[in-house]
Parts: C-alpha cells; sequence; structure tokens
C-alpha cells in the first residue's frame, strides 16, 4: 500500500490508480494498480468480524472479473488482489490489473476508425462492433447481472483493429471496471435500463449515428419493439445529458 507508483498516477478521494511494471530478468509485467486508503468505517466493522468476504472494493473487483471470466466474458487478467484490516475497523484494499497494452477505449477508437477506414469499410466495421457489444449486453443482462457503468470508455480494442476490421468481432471489446457489477433478479428492469442509457450517452461520439443506435436497439432485443424498456432508457439518457450538461456549465 505504501509503494510508490507515478506512472500515470491519478488521485482521488482516498483512492490512487497508477501503472506499475514488474521486471525480473526477461520477464515483464505491466498492471494497473487500484488502491483505496479511506473506506466506509462500517465497511471495516464488516470485515473484522467477517473476514473471509471482499468488503473492499479491490477485492470485490477481483472476484468480479473471475465470475465475469469464468462466465465467457472478455475482460482482463487480474494479477492479485487484498484487503488489510485494522487497527480499529481501519480497512484498506488494492487490485492490480494487467494493462491491456496496444488497446484504446471506444470514445477513442470509434472516432479514429472512421478517419482511417473508407466509408463503406467504416459502416462494415461498426456492423461487427455494434453486433457485438450488442451481444455482451444481452448475455450480461441475460444472467441478470449488470455493470453499472457501462459506457464507451470502459470497452477496449486493439488499436490495430482501427485500420482494418476482424474477421471475427467475438469477445474483441474487453470489458473494464467491473468493481460495481452486481446481481439483481428482483429490480433487474432498473439496472437495465440504466446500463442502456448509460451506453446510449456515451455512444454520442463522432462516427456513431442514429441508424447504429436502431442496429444496436434490434440486436440487443431480437428484433422485439422497444416498449416500456425504451422509453424507460431514453428517460434515464435525457437525466445524463442533463446532468452531464450542468457540470459542463458549473
Amino acid at each position: 500500500m505504501g509503494l510508490a507508483v507515478p506512472d500515470r498516477e491519478h488521485r482521488k478521494q482516498g483512492r490512487r490508480i497508477g501503472r506499475w511494471t514488474l521486471e525480473r530478468g526477461p520477464d515483464r509485467l505491466v498492471s494497473f494498480l487500484k488502491r483505496h486508503y479511506r473506506l466506509p468505517w462500517w465497511r471495516g466493522v464488516m470485515a473484522t468480524l467477517f473476514p473471509s468476504r471482499a468488503w473492499s472494493p479491490g477485492l470485490q473487483e477481483w472476484e468480479h472479473l473471475r465470475w465475469a471470466a469464468a462466465a465467457g466474458f472478455p475482460v482482463p487478467r487480474a494479477v492479485a488482489a487484498g484487503q488489510y484490516v485494522g487497527p480499529w475497523f481501519r480497512l484498506q484494499g488494492f487490485l492490480a490489473v494487467e494493462e491491456l497494452a496496444g488497446m484504446l477505449p471506444l470514445h477513442e477508437a470509434v472516432p479514429l476508425a472512421a478517419e482511417r477506414l473508407a466509408p463503406a469499410a467504416f459502416l462494415y466495421w461498426k456492423r461487427g462492433l455494434t453486433a457485438e457489444l450488442a451481444r455482451l449486453a444481452r448475455e450480461l443482462h441475460r444472467r441478470k447481472a449488470f455493470h453499472k457503468d457501462l459506457y464507451f470508455c470502459h470497452f477496449y480494442i486493439r488499436e490495430e483493429f482501427t485500420r482494418s476490421a476482424p474477421a471475427d468481432w467475438t469477445n474483441r471489446a474487453v470489458m473494464i471496471d467491473l468493481h460495481r457489477l452486481a446481481r439483481h433478479p428482483v429490480t433487474a428492469a432498473w439496472w437495465r435500463a440504466k446500463d442502456l442509457a448509460q451506453l446510449l450517452y456515451s455512444s454520442e461520439v463522432p462516427g456513431v449515428t442514429a441508424r447504429d443506435r436502431v442496429r444496436f436497439w434490434r440486436l440487443y432485443r431480437g428484433g422485439r419493439g422497444g416498449g416500456w424498456l425504451e422509453r424507460l432508457v431514453r428517460w434515464k439518457w435525457r437525466l445524463y445529458r442533463r446532468h452531464n450538461r450542468r457540470r459542463r456549465a458549473g
């Protein structure tokens, strides 16, 4: 927890994220180290009473990544995780996730592909990527599991794919930041709408059109109409847009 990791370090509200490189002879491992130094007191109490369970965000995300990988979702490789309890119910934790070397988040990759590819090739490229995003969202939600941060910036593809589409997009878009992932069998409708509204809002980047969003919706819904779910998603999407306009104005 006291290790200095200055490479690409980001600090915010009691947590730090940095790029951590380990080398031994010819072997090299690059990961992103997430550390939480200040967590709610009740988490420390629960970790003291039930130390075998994951109470820190890092250890919780470790469990989520292992579940997602076992279920067949493309996610980064979790390298290490742990939590420390005490003294006096203090709780700290960490998670190290292998770097997605040579990859870009979708909010950067899509505009870049729009610049690099010919119009017809870009349309073909988007169809494949859209189908994969719809598949991932559908499979996640079919299990009553919800990402809760399902934004474009949390999907990564290889930089080389912005020059030429892969023959098969299956499992080519890697999903990151699963610390909030959770199953909600009873309130699934609400969380499904939230995930889809986040994806809709974050798709507002150069290169994505209304036709692309309609295609995603049809693939996600298996050709069924929108109904109440579409109305709920649109309502949440408008809330995200209004909230972020206020933040930018402030």
